[in-house]
């Protein structure tokens, strides 16, 4: 359950998770809402949060792309990702 974490855990969780999406193809705002079942807002609001991470994206005309990851280790989201996920109530 989320109540369980803190605010500042799942809006961690939320910018890694939407970031290793885009990494996997999921990597539009509709994808995006599509794959987590979302609201709209909350997919717009952790996009552009994401830079607060140093993860660098590029937007081209509303497809996106992880360009590096900066301080983040990919792998550790990759391995994570079921945590992550379980974590947010995300499919």
């Amino acid at each position: 359950m989320m109540s369980e974490h803190s605010k500042t855990k799942t809006s961690f969780y939320r910018r890694l998770y939407v970031a290793w999406l885009i990494s996997q193809g999921a990597n539009s705002v509709p994808k995006i809402i599509e794959a987590t079942g979302m609201p709209r807002r909350t997919a717009q609001d952790t996009l552009a949060a994401i830079h607060e991470l140093d993860i660098d994206m590029e937007n081209t005309n509303g497809t996106y792309r992880v360009v590096n990851w900066g301080a983040v280790n990919q792998s550790w989201v990759d391995t994570n990702i079921q945590q992550i996920r379980n974590v947010l109530g995300y499919p």
